[in-house]
This record gives C-alpha cells, sequence and structure tokens, in this order.
C-alpha cells in the first residue's frame, strides 16, 4: 500500500480520489452475500469515475444529516475509543494499492498498520446495531475493501452514539470477499481504463470548452 500525506476533506483528498474506485464506494460493485454487481448500479458508478476521470476532480457532492453528525462527532469518538480501548489512533489521509488503481481513506491507522472505521449514527441506528451485535451489511464492503487495499490482517469497526453503549467490533479478510472484490475490480478497472480512452478518442485530449466561451459570452 502507498499512504498518501494529506488531510481528508481537503481539495487534494478529494482530488486523490477521484476517477478511482474507493473502498466507501465498494458497495456499488459486490453485494453483501460478496456476489460480482451487474446492470444499473455499476453502469451509474462507472459513468461517475469517468466523468471524475475527465475532470480531474472529484464530481459536486451530496451531504445529508447522517454525514454532517459523523463528521461533528467523529473528533469526540476518536478520543473516547482511545481512552477505552488505550489504543492510539494515527490520522491518515489517503491509502491506495501499490499501483494506485484503488484507494481507501480510513479514520485512522494503529501502530500494526491495521485500521480503524468510525460511524456516529443516529440514536435509533445505533440501538439497532448495538441489537444485531455485528457489523452492518452497508459497511461490509467498505471495510473489506480496506483491508483489501492495504493488505491488514484486521480492521476495527467503532460505532459511537452520545448516551448510548458503544460497537466495537474486529473485522479479518473474508476469502469470499477478497474473490468477489478482485473480480469486480478487475472488471470495473478495464472499463474504466477502456471509457476513458473512448472518451479521449472521440473528444481529444482535454475536456471541451466552458459553456460561456461556445455561445460568446
Amino acid at each position: 500500500m502507498k499512504i498518501q500525506a494529506v488531510e481528508q476533506r481537503t481539495p487534494e483528498w478529494f482530488r486523490l480520489r477521484a476517477g478511482i474506485p474507493t473502498a466507501s464506494e465498494f458497495h456499488s460493485l459486490v453485494t453483501p452475500k460478496w456476489k460480482v454487481r451487474t446492470g444499473e448500479v455499476v453502469e451509474t458508478y462507472l459513468a461517475k469515475k469517468l466523468a471524475e476521470k475527465w475532470r480531474g476532480d472529484p464530481l459536486p457532492g451530496w451531504s445529508g444529516s447522517a454525514m454532517e453528525q459523523g463528521t461533528f462527532l467523529e473528533p469526540e469518538a476518536i478520543p473516547f475509543f482511545e481512552i477505552r480501548t488505550r489504543c492510539k489512533i494515527r490520522p491518515v489521509g489517503f491509502i491506495t494499492s501499490d499501483d494506485g488503481k484503488i484507494g481507501c481513506s480510513p479514520d485512522g491507522l494503529f501502530s500494526d498498520e491495521s485500521g480503524i472505521e468510525i460511524k456516529c449514527p443516529a440514536p435509533h441506528t445505533q440501538v439497532r446495531y448495538l441489537l444485531k451485535g455485528a457489523i452492518p451489511d452497508e459497511y461490509q464492503a467498505q471495510i473489506q475493501g480496506s483491508l483489501f487495499v492495504t493488505g491488514a490482517s484486521h480492521w476495527t469497526f467503532f460505532s459511537y452514539s452520545r448516551e448510548f453503549p458503544p460497537l466495537i467490533l474486529e473485522a479479518r479478510p473474508i476469502p469470499e470477499a477478497f474473490e468477489a472484490l478482485r473480480q469486480a475490480l478487475e472488471a470495473f478497472c478495464e472499463r474504466l481504463e477502456a471509457g476513458y480512452e473512448r472518451l479521449r478518442e472521440l473528444y481529444g485530449e482535454t475536456p471541451p470548452c466552458e459553456a460561456t466561451e461556445i455561445l460568446g459570452f
């Protein structure tokens, strides 16, 4: 793996992520049962990554209340985890595979180079997680994807919500997950490169001029 020394959610971080598949989006390529996805979900994700690669920048994003809550509470969750577990979390920017084709953005790394994924859900969602006592399906691809990208031996899932017990779980590589990710990512990256070359063949090396130039403003 290669660690990129940038701060998360900065313009540099967004540019590093643009145009390559990242672990937080691997759910678009594999199911929680480790089947390779096909159909519209994959095609939409491919178009998004091609658009980013063409622009050299990420597309304008959307952040809802859940994402905003997670961003707001994460600085509180980290010291809570460190005090409770006596494990120090090291900030990290962006990590890519050795070939740079895929990446992930852990919420931190430990001294053994394993990582942590921190979620700060709404209270009712935390209750659901606590009752299940397992890593939620919606984050399985992200966590196995982070293990796949980094080659780490294990990963920590930490769900934090004020006034509720924390949920701290350890994940290890799942062979079926790795095989599904390998197949899905190899096919996706091939299509991404082919799609980008086709765009260049049709429309040139650089994006077309701005609309204002076309209209003569």
